[in-house]
């Protein structure tokens, strides 16, 4: 809890000219999924980041380790990702989707 409040203190005491960078060292497996290519889960950190197809990388915060096994093994991983992740624990975005790139 303490690394989510430091990494929270510290997005908020960043500049809004110059956006925080984040450096991900959370190791992501590929998906068989037509919107997530990879996902990966730090235990210690309680953290899943997920990358989209089109690019983008986000960052899930206070995530319980059985919703990554759950999104894992799901029949339709961008489903349970709809159903059971999306809008439902606080993100941070890594990285944008790229320019032109399907949504």
């Amino acid at each position: 809890m303490f690394s989510l409040m430091a990494l929270i203190g510290a997005l908020r005491a960043a500049s809004a000219t110059e956006p925080t960078r984040i450096t991900s060292h959370i190791r992501r497996e590929s998906l068989c999924s037509s919107a997530l290519a990879t996902a990966g889960y730090s235990k210690r950190q309680h953290i899943l980041e997920i990358e989209f197809c089109n690019g983008a990388i986000y960052r899930y915060l206070d995530v319980p380790p059985s919703i990554y096994r759950d999104l894992i093994s799901a029949k339709s991983q961008a489903r349970y990702y709809d159903w059971n992740i999306k809008g439902r624990y606080a993100s941070l975005r890594l990285r944008p989707a790229r320019l032109g790139a399907a949504r």
